[in-house]
């Protein structure tokens, strides 16, 4: 799957892309299974919320089937090796709730902020892509982009390391604020199975959900194989120290899984 030349620029200027029913109904409702049965494993792998909620599961590519497949598809690695010029490896792969009720907050913060601090990673030469495994509404504490800020490139931040139960690069109020009157903030929503990719320079960050509502998703950071972290200091299974270049599976090939799932489970 390639980007138009619209698509193209729009993510160049605005930061981020938004591109629905990029998958199934079909292959979304495996991943979203598979996603709750990770989610009730206890694995060192899937951090909580202080609520006992699941927050994020990390490295779910490396043990689970499905979810291999979703971090080799052509369908999220074509349009990043497009925009890179290069082939990439999986720099992280999480799962992110929130759940309903509990989920809690994400604060304001640049991800390449994290990976330069953290992992060493030389250039912001990674790409979020997001895909959907819940219906994101307005109201289930969607992900809110702060558009054209990666422009101002890496911004001085302090390490949270109280306010949830992950610890975080944040952005002080009054950077944020004056980011927001300059290039205002969107909350991408749409079905299950659409896809939001976004610069690792673009401010972002999400409130609570407190409705009855959750919202799931699988978030895959895609570095460029020239661009591997130099110095490591988080665990493997957060910043992949395995750098070999993704070989995208056939296009039908979550299809196929999701087939063979409903077939086991009749």
């Amino acid at each position: 799957m390639r980007l138009s030349d619209d698509q193209v620029r729009q993510f160049q200027e605005e930061g981020w892309l938004f591109l629905p029913e990029t998958f199934s109904a079909e292959e979304v409702a495996a991943l979203r299974e598979e996603a709750e049965a990770i989610y009730a494993a206890n694995r060192p792998e899937i951090w909580r919320e202080k609520s006992g909620a699941p927050r994020t599961a990390f490295a779910a590519h490396t043990y689970n089937e499905a979810f291999r497949l979703l971090g080799a598809h052509p369908r999220l690695i074509e349009p990043i090796e497009q925009l890179f010029g290069e082939q990439l490896y999986m720099h992280q792969f999480k799962i992110n709730a929130k759940a309903a009720f509990t989920g809690d907050v994400w604060q304001w913060h640049q991800d390449y902020g994290t990976w330069l601090r953290d992992d060493g990673m030389p250039e912001p030469r990674a790409m979020n892509i997001a895909v959907f495994l819940d219906e994101v509404m307005p109201i289930n504490g969607p992900l809110m982009l702060i558009p054209r800020s990666q422009a101002h490139g890496n911004l001085q931040a302090g390490h949270d390391l109280s306010t949830t139960s992950y610890p975080l690069w944040t952005l002080d109020d009054a950077v944020v604020t004056e980011l927001v009157q300059e290039g205002g903030i969107v909350a991408p929503t749409g079905k299950p199975g659409g896809v939001l990719m976004f610069h690792g320079n673009l401010v972002h960050g999400s409130a609570p959900n407190i409705t009855p509502y959750p919202r799931k998703i699988v978030y895959l950071t895609l570095n460029a194989v020239s661009n591997h972290i130099r110095k490591p200091t988080r665990p493997d299974w957060i910043a992949h120290q395995d750098f070999t270049p993704i070989l995208p599976v056939p296009d039908d090939a979550l299809t196929q899984y999701a087939r063979r799932y409903r077939q086991a489970a009749e």
